[in-house]
């Protein structure tokens, strides 16, 4: 397989394993050649608890995906994720050294690492250095540094952090199931790159990637990556207090949830409010009704709560978010999810 024609990308999720190959289209975009899609087993919270079942997983994904696309593939993208992922802003200045003050690539590369000089806790490591800018003798706002001429280049770094174990353990999950690992991207930049514009980040918006069970918040100002934050909770919360709730199982839970979930009652008028639903208990040989209106009353407080912990952090950063907030995930297909959002201080 060529590799400058072909780009592989692996989803290791809660919930789902996607694998998904990409060609160049003539028109500047991608083709979608071959996808293949497995359930995730082995991972909680984005963590690997067991890397065979990881690579078992990894294995029916992307061989369904080489079914489809008529390619064997040796090496992918993988998605980056965790509870434990945090960003910090830290800034970091040097001398220009190189002759005639003009500003080098080693310049601009010494500035970000003195940024990066950092305290980090025990098994932790650095997991993404994302520069928002530099600033040249006190010149700031400025984005590609090489070439320019100064005497002092100070530069201004997003970095993300989280445990170093995190990372080694769903490398060797990936290379278990036969698969090289191309890099490594944190899946909430891999979200920004699909969904957001130039002026989306430029203007600023928040980026909310509601995943099975965590969910990211990325905050982008000015071009770049302002505040990261990840959430222990996500759309799988639904599924348990739909479980609890009406007593069902995970598994009927999950299908009552795709199918006639929604986390907004001001979307139901009063005749679907009053339209009832059949389920099957657990323990039972017969089935129920119950009203989606019930099935409302026990989504949308979760969603509630998941939205004010957004709302509360982005807050919190005092950041400037004109473009609004976007949304993405599979927890965010859920129905008045959007709406619910921007009922309250945001809009897209």
């Amino acid at each position: 397989m060529n590799s400058e024609i072909q780009a592989i990308g692996l989803d290791i999720g809660t919930s789902k394993v996607r694998c998904v190959v990409g060609e160049p289209a003539d028109n500047g975009k991608m083709n979608v050649i071959g996808i293949g899609e497995a359930d995730s087993r082995g991972l909680r919270r984005g963590i690997v608890t067991a890397a065979e079942a990881v690579s078992e997983s990894v294995r029916k994904a992307v061989g369904e995906a080489e079914r489809v696309s008529g390619l064997e593939i040796l090496s992918a993208v993988v998605n980056l994720s965790g509870e434990h992922f945090r960003g910090e802003n830290k800034n970091g200045v040097v001398a220009v050294a190189g002759a005639g003050r003009e500003i080098m690539e080693e310049d601009v590369e010494r500035a970000i690492e003195s940024a990066s000089a950092m305290q980090l806790p025990a098994g932790w490591e650095i997991v993404n250095r994302l520069p928002q800018e530099f600033i040249i003798d006190g010149q700031d706002g400025i984005t590609e540094p090489v070439g320019m001429t100064g005497a002092r280049l100070e530069s201004l770094v997003h970095i993300v952090i989280g445990p170093s174990a995190g990372r080694q353990n769903l490398n060797k999950a990936v290379k278990r199931a036969g698969l090289q690992v191309e890099r490594m991207m944190l899946e909430p930049l891999a979200a920004a790159e699909s969904t957001l514009t130039d002026d989306d980040k430029e203007y600023g918006c928040a980026l909310v990637n509601i995943g099975a069970e965590i969910t990211s918040l990325m905050i982008f100002g000015r071009g770049a990556v302002q505040h990261t934050a990840v959430f222990p909770f996500g759309g799988l919360h639904f599924t348990k207090d739909i479980a609890v709730g009406l007593r069902v199982s995970i598994q009927e839970a999950n299908k009552i949830k795709h199918r006639y979930g929604c986390v907004g009652s001001f979307l139901m008028d009063d005749e679907e409010k009053v339209e009832v639903i059949e389920i099957m208990p657990v323990g039972r040989t017969e089935t129920r009704g119950l009203t989606k209106e019930i099935l409302c009353d026990i989504m949308q407080p979760r969603a509630v709560e998941l939205l004010q912990h957004i709302a509360h952090e982005v807050v919190g950063t005092q950041a400037q978010i004109s473009s609004g907030v976007i949304l993405t995930g599979g927890g965010s297909v859920a129905r008045g999810c959007s709406s619910a959002s921007a009922r309250g201080t945001w809009t897209r």
